[in-house]
């Protein structure tokens, strides 16, 4: 039902290079449009494109880090032995579906996920709660791996440790092979790029994909004059909303005066003082010109404007 790709000696490009090649767990919530922190549009650019490097942020070294610290609390909670894979995962029916598991159950046709979360996130995990992109990516890998059971393990900094056994779903994991087929075969392939959502990480992906223009190059604009007159709507909705958003705050301010800090039983607003430093770079360079030369950067970026013709 699967292909075994060992990872045990494979360098850090190589893998990252390897899970272009398919649709991975933390891929399915995007896939289906409920992953909070990305976007079809994103998951397209990274499949596609031709950059393998992945740059780590805090809570993503954290949650790496700490992953053998879950392993431990899961195993001291339910008894169960836990071993590491060293494989991806490749489903030879859908081999466009990858799976790159934390930890696999011994004695048990089951995986694990190891998850860490702030305690900001806490709220997300109550009562039984799981978040959606992370459920969706333990059916992922049941749908690859064909386990039947799936378990979800995450430590909420400075509160709790929880875990959650998922079982099997067929409806769902159908559901989600369908999803993930239809995205592969209708962009991934093709390499046609999914429509926008709104959100800014599309226009941080539009920006990189499309970060430079061809001089003096046109286009006709075709099929886009009523969403331009709903823009011109919106922006004047916009304006007065900003303007009874400012006008409420003027009043605070006024009420508050030289105070510091106001509070109701509801609501806590401080309007504190704030020093900062900037550098005068129009000065630096009329009288330091060789120093600013020295170490002025560069760049460029494409404006986006629109007006009435």
């Amino acid at each position: 039902m699967y292909q075994k790709i060992s990872t045990e000696k494979m360098e850090r490009e190589e893998w990252l290079a390897l899970r272009k090649t398919g649709i991975g767990g933390s891929d399915a919530g995007t896939v289906c449009g409920i992953n909070p922190y990305s976007s079809a549009m994103k998951l397209f650019y990274d499949k596609t494109g031709k950059e393998v490097e992945e740059q780590e942020n805090e809570a993503m070294r954290q949650g790496h880090d700490l992953e053998n610290y879950v392993v431990q609390r899961f195993t001291e909670a339910t008894g169960l032995k836990v071993r590491r894979s060293n494989y991806m995962y490749r489903n030879t029916e859908y081999p466009f579906m990858i799976a790159d598991v934390d930890r696999l159950v011994v004695g048990e046709d089951a995986g694990l996920e190891c998850k860490t979360a702030s305690a900001y996130q806490a709220d997300k995990w109550k009562d039984g709660d799981i978040p959606l992109h992370y459920m969706l990516q333990c059916y992922h890998y049941m749908a690859v791996t064909g386990k039947r059971t799936w378990y979800i393990a995450a430590v909420i900094l400075g509160k709790e440790f929880v875990y959650h056994r998922l079982e099997w779903d067929n409806e769902l994991i159908e559901s989600l092979i369908h999803a993930e087929k239809r995205f592969w075969e209708d962009y991934i392939i093709p390499r046609k790029m999914p429509n926008p959502d709104g959100s800014k990480i599309c226009n941080e992906i539009l920006n990189q994909y499309f970060h430079s223009a061809k001089d003096k190059s046109v286009v006709k604009l075709v099929g886009f004059d009523e969403k331009l007159d709903r823009r011109a709507e919106i922006i004047k909705q916009v304006d007065s909303l900003q303007q009874e958003l400012t006008y409420i705050e003027q009043e605070i301010k006024l009420f508050m005066q030289e105070n510091e800090r106001a509070f109701s039983e509801k609501y806590r607003i401080s309007w504190v003082n704030v020093k900062s430093i900037r550098l005068d770079t129009k000065l630096l360079k009329q009288e330091k010109p060789e120093i600013y030369k020295e170490y002025a950067k560069p760049s460029s970026s494409r404006k986006f404007q629109i007006r009435v013709a």
